[in-house]
């Protein structure tokens, strides 16, 4: 039941008692009494001196423990001292003046990004679809909070606007594949050209072109040319390789052959100054004995020629005709006759169209041992004589 309603028997929430509807107590009697509790004489109408500088006491210890603040080590603070920039605070505990000084902490450790794509015109008329993601951090807390209303949104613009610009300039075969790092430079230098004069308290740490795409009606035609020019470039590597290979091995090979040359000039050169020292002491031989130098000369030379060859020619004195003997068919009869019979002779076979030997001398030389195949020497020496 309400208090003013009828049947309350005069409870008054004001503490009249005596039933009387007089209103609220008077806010002088409720200063009065709290001056009497602080110590005041409770007949004057205000507070003493001591409760005021009591209660400015506690007010003052409120104010100042209320200025205590704290900026983390990733942030930086922005002082303003009634709406003016005053300076900046570091990490840590500090105090500002509550009501008077405004701290605005602003993080510049964390590397944020802005992504930025879209369809664009190359130079050459062809168009693409481009992706760019730039990556900054915050580097003057007071230009990213006042030198523009929306530093992230001026950046996005500016990163928009450089890559428009770029790829306009460019062809699409660069933009698709050998050109992308140059692209990607140009647009970094381009988006600080146009943030600088705004002063936005942004530094760019890093610009990511990511693969840009042809339009899917001719997509397919250049993923092959990309192939192609992969393939091109793992052709290149393996031909750069192979010539790594290579090159020490014939620079070897140039080097031996160098050294062998050198080597055959130099016996050749021994050579020839031995066979003119040699000739030199000969030339007094020959000059004492011509003929008898002349005949040793050539008997050195034919021995020196047919001690290679398997055939024996024997000059006949008393005949223009010379006997041949086929030693070497001899040996192939000798051969296949051992194998028949082991003690089987293979006569041997004269050609002499001069005369014929003595049958006293024929059987002799005329037949050869089976055991070695050779015929006496006494049988070569009167062939050679020619009886």
């Amino acid at each position: 039941m309400a208090w003013n309603e009828p049947g309350n028997k005069g409870k008054d929430p004001w503490g009249n008692k005596g039933g009387n509807d007089k209103g609220p107590p008077d806010v002088d009697e409720v200063f009065r009494k709290l001056s009497k509790r602080f110590g005041g004489s409770g007949g004057g109408s205000g507070f003493s001196y001591g409760a005021l500088a009591i209660v400015v006491v506690i007010a003052l210890v409120v104010w100042g423990l209320s200025g205590f603040y704290t900026i983390k080590e990733a942030q930086r603070g922005v002082v303003m001292r009634f709406g003016q920039h005053i300076g900046e605070v570091g990490p840590g505990l500090h105090w500002k003046a509550t009501f008077v000084d405004s701290v605005l902490p602003v993080d510049i450790s964390t590397v944020r990004s802005i992504p930025a794509s879209g369809s664009m015109l190359t130079a050459d008329e062809n168009v693409v679809q481009v992706e760019l993601d730039v990556q900054f951090k915050v580097t003057n807390a007071y230009n990213y909070l006042f030198s523009a209303v929306d530093p992230q949104s001026s950046l996005s613009e500016a990163t928009d606007s450089a890559l428009r610009y770029v790829v306009g300039h460019s062809r699409m075969d660069d933009i698709l594949t050998t050109g992308r790092a140059t692209i990607r430079d140009n647009t970094w230098s381009e988006i600080e050209r146009i943030i600088e004069p705004y002063k936005l308290g942004l530094t760019i740490v890093d610009v990511n072109f990511l693969p840009a795409r042809p339009p899917e009606e001719v997509k397919e035609a250049f993923d092959d040319a990309i192939s192609a020019q992969e393939d091109e470039q793992r052709f290149i590597r393996e031909a750069e390789a192979y010539e790594r290979e290579i090159e020490p091995k014939a620079r070897g090979q140039v080097q031996r052959i160098s050294q062998d040359a050198r080597a055959y000039k130099e016996r050749v050169v021994q050579d020839a100054e031995g066979a003119v020292a040699r000739f030199d002491k000969l030339l007094p031989e020959y000059k004492q004995a011509p003929e008898v130098t002349r005949k040793r000369l050539y008997m050195d030379a034919m021995q020196e020629v047919f001690s290679s060859t398997d055939k024996v020619l024997v000059d006949s004195k008393n005949s223009n005709n010379m006997m041949y003997l086929p030693l070497d068919k001899m040996m192939d009869k000798r051969a296949a006759a051992s194998q028949a019979d082991s003690n089987s002779q293979v006569p041997v076979t004269q050609y002499n169209n001069s005369s014929s030997l003595d049958s006293s001398s024929s059987s002799s030389s005329n037949s050869y041992s089976a055991n070695d195949g050779r015929i006496p020497r006494e049988a070569r020496v009167r062939q050679a004589r020619g009886e």
